[in-house]
């Protein structure tokens, strides 16, 4: 599967503009600000339906405007699809497929998987357990509806549960009754999410590993663990012992929503030990992980969206980097950087097949290709 072609109207910083990629590996250059992180956000929008920076939707559209569309001709087996995706300030968001509109937006979630590392990933390490569980949440979401269903599901139980404990405070009166239907809820669906989230842990941990001592060739001992309160024993009997403090307190104080990931750097953690470079390796091989769980489970492979990710590294790690995924394991790359002699040197030096783009004044121009039947530039 790759993404043949792209058009943008309105979108951020674009008025209009069509591009057509290489299957392999697509490069955009260009000082910071001009617009390269955008168009792989646009990707992300054919893919998961919204931005991978933020939910609000009238952020995307450009300027004084008042709607962007994005359409793109994903191939696969031979065959295209025709994608569009529109928000107008105001309206619902618009998706269709070759002319079809989606009723559930979350219908379309999975069918053109997307993996972006971005320098956004620093968070995983820099800020509270919310994101990891978002990051888990996300992977399993791309190939699994079921999945997606019981989280929110679940967290409207919880919402319900925390609303009765406000209640039962204010008013002096306490119904277990009551309580108790919402506590078979969060059982029910807090322990299937548990279950996907530490089956995909452990499938990640190895790869994580492997894609780490790659990029790094072995300086470091990296580890992945999962940490959740439903690991420590029975969910029913938990919540039932947590009964006073949670009246206490007003919330519930255990479940899934306090889930959390360990990251770690020779038996440290990776925030308090890594150096901006080391923190970055391990986002970057922990992503790869995520590209190669994601490809087991759709039987083909995402597309790998690489955003400014060589900014803090040493020239030996962006070849390492530019090595793993310029070969066959991985599908079609788009590539963001600010150094275009850097990039141009590097995919050279490899039989990969690749476009790079150059962008100024809003404007993208496609400056340079290699094919499997030419290694002349043009």
């Amino acid at each position: 599967m790759y993404l043949k072609r792209l058009a943008l109207t309105n979108f951020k910083n674009y008025e209009l503009n069509e591009l057509e990629f290489s299957p392999k590996i697509n490069c955009f250059v260009g000082n910071n600000g001009v617009g390269k992180t955008n168009i792989l956000d646009a990707i992300h929008y054919l893919s998961l339906t919204k931005s991978f920076f933020n939910n609000i939707d009238s952020i995307s559209i450009r300027h004084s405007e008042d709607y962007f569309i994005i359409q793109g001709t994903f191939t696969r087996d031979g065959e295209e699809d025709q994608i569009y995706c529109a928000f107008q300030r105001q309206k619902q968001k618009l998706l269709k497929r070759n002319g079809k509109e989606y009723q559930k937006l979350s219908d379309h979630v999975g069918r053109y998987p997307v993996v972006m590392i971005s320098p956004a990933d620093s968070a995983l390490i820099t800020e509270g357990s919310e994101d990891r569980r978002k990051f888990l949440n996300k992977i399993i979401s791309q190939y699994n509806a079921e999945y997606l269903d019981a989280v929110l599901r679940y967290h409207k139980a919880l919402q319900q549960r925390n609303k009765l404990l406000k209640d039962f405070k204010s008013s002096g009166k306490f119904d277990i009754d009551v309580l108790s239907i919402w506590d078979a809820q969060l059982v029910k669906y807090g322990s299937y999410v548990f279950k996907e989230r530490e089956n995909l842990v452990n499938e990640l941990i190895p790869v994580f590993q492997e894609y780490y001592n790659m990029i790094s060739s072995g300086k470091e001992v990296v580890k992945l663990k999962y940490r959740s309160q439903l690991s420590e024993g029975n969910f029913q009997e938990t919540l039932s012992n947590s009964i006073t403090k949670d009246r206490f307190l007003e919330y519930t104080t255990v479940g899934i929503h306090k889930d959390d990931l360990s990251l770690e750097m020779n038996d440290y953690s990776v925030k308090s030990l890594g150096s901006q470079g080391q923190q970055k390796s391990y986002l970057v091989a922990l992503k790869l992980a995520k590209f190669d769980y994601i490809k087991r489970k759709a039987g083909f492979s995402p597309v790998l969206l690489l955003d400014d990710i060589f900014d803090k590294f040493d020239s030996e790690r962006v070849e390492q980097i530019i090595r793993l995924v310029g070969n066959d394991r991985f599908g079609q790359i788009f590539i963001t950087d600010t150094h275009q002699n850097r990039l141009q040197d590097i995919l050279a030096s490899h039989k990969t097949d690749y476009k790079l783009f150059k962008i100024a004044d809003n404007e993208v121009v496609e400056v340079n290709v290699k094919t499997r039947h030419t290694n002349e530039a043009k």
